[in-house]
């Protein structure tokens, strides 16, 4: 692991999509969409275990929690994702490495911790503690994936970094069905502790891309006497981090409630079997490959603007269908907003760290992070709120995903970063990209 800066001028170490550092990456990217994904799809378990279901006509009879008691830890749970800006910050002067391997490794030994919680409120503190460490994961991985890979493989490299995220969501999801009667979502959050095990493993093929080593230098003495949390909101790269975080805060407001309320929606409300929705998540396994397959060819054809704006208004649409109504709309929804969510994926991922130079990268990241944990949570929180007071999850849908179709016009204010590489010549440099 190099630790030297190259000439100047002097062309980065590149790898192909397929390089173990990438692979690396996309392993810790699974065991993040793992712990991450335990707290939603073991709601309804959770919410059970601490509240009280019963027959009636109410979200909190028939969810165990009423619905604002669920938006509400939901949300903080989801806010506390806002801590992964300034540890996100931290690989911009420590580097990625060392942050990413330390985050996950943080995030999965919480998630275990979750499993000794006495009830509702202190399951939601410890799943709070542990989420900006995988949220931190995740930027960092993406990242590396992007810094490690040429512009021709870069879409291909952060789509298999998010999905490496699905299969982590799959495999819990697949888990709990199989386990999960026998083992509690105690012993479902337990598993935890075995993929804390694999993380030294991925880390020895884990080394620190060359296009951050070769700056490092001059990264740490442009770091002195500054906030490097502010580094991205400097001259031109804030009115592209201010554009960027409100299109991130669109779709989250939609992805954060179609992802966390469909299991409790499908199980307490529908009456849909554990059974079913294993199947519905396991479905969703070859329509996320797909979406992603679809969106890091789009990315590099149509071009990161296009092809993340179009999926943008799918993604809102299919949010809509999934809370219609049936079980039927609940699959349909939900397996076409993971085929768009993935086809989204790769064309954003690319242009959000195209959009900025090495010296503020991860950085950026973290805020871009951050602003997606707030539209979450108001989406999550919002659709609690209407869902109880409408006594409709229908209705409650279409009001949040509506204005996140129009939003998307807005990507065609940002720069197409198709085929630009990240070189630059110093850290205050210009992200080498369309003004």
């Amino acid at each position: 692991m190099g630790e030297h800066s190259k000439p100047a001028g002097t062309r980065p170490r590149l790898r192909g999509w397929r390089h173990p550092a990438v692979l690396s990456v996309a392993g810790l990217s699974v065991a993040s969409g793992f712990a991450q994904f335990a707290v939603t799809a073991s709601l309804g378990d959770v919410a059970a275990a601490f509240g009280e279901v019963r027959e009636g006509a109410s979200v909190a009879a028939r969810a165990g929690l009423s619905g604002t008691t669920l938006g509400v830890g939901l949300s903080i749970v989801r806010l506390a994702s806002i801590l992964s800006l300034p540890l996100a910050g931290l690989a911009d002067a420590m580097g990625r490495r060392r942050v990413v391997l330390g985050a996950c490794a943080g995030g999965l030994a919480l998630t275990a911790a979750a499993a000794l919680s006495p009830g509702w409120v202190w399951f939601v503190l410890i799943a709070a503690l542990g989420r900006p460490l995988l949220s931190t994961t995740n930027a960092v991985a993406g990242v590396v994936a992007a810094e490690e890979t040429p512009s021709r493989d870069r879409a291909k490299a952060i789509a298999l970094v998010a999905a490496g995220y699905g299969v982590g969501a799959g495999v819990f999801v697949v888990a709990r069905w199989a386990v999960g009667g026998i083992l509690g979502f105690r012993g479902m959050f337990a598993l935890a502790l075995p993929a804390l095990a694999v993380v030294p493993l991925l880390g020895r093929r884990l080394d620190e891309p060359d296009r951050f080593t070769r700056l490092r230098p001059s990264l740490r003495s442009a770091a002195r006497g500054a906030l490097p949390v502010l580094g991205p909101l400097r001259g031109h790269l804030r009115a592209r981090l201010g554009l960027l975080g409100g299109l991130t805060v669109a779709i989250a407001l939609v992805t954060g409630p179609i992802n966390t309320y469909l299991f409790i929606y499908g199980e307490n409300v529908l009456g849909m079997s554990i059974g079913a929705l294993a199947v519905l998540v396991a479905a969703a396994g070859p329509a996320g490959l797909a979406g992603l397959v679809v969106g890091r060819w789009t990315a590099d054809r149509l071009g990161r603007r296009v092809s993340a704006g179009l999926a943008q208004v799918a993604v809102a649409v299919a949010g809509m269908l999934t809370y219609v109504g049936s079980p039927a709309t609940v699959v349909g929804g939900y397996l076409t907003s993971v085929l768009f969510a993935s086809a989204y994926t790769p064309a954003y991922g690319a242009l959000s760290v195209e959009l900025f130079p090495t010296s503020v990268r991860s950085t950026a990241a973290g805020w871009l992070t951050a602003a997606g944990v707030v539209g979450a949570s108001a989406g999550i929180l919002l659709f609690g709120v209407l869902a109880e007071a409408l006594g409709d999850f229908a209705r409650a849908a279409a009001a949040v995903a509506l204005p996140v179709a129009a939003a998307s016009v807005l990507f065609a204010r940002l720069p197409e970063t198709r085929g630009q590489e990240l070189e630059q010549s110093a850290p205050e440099g210009e992200p080498p990209v369309n003004p």
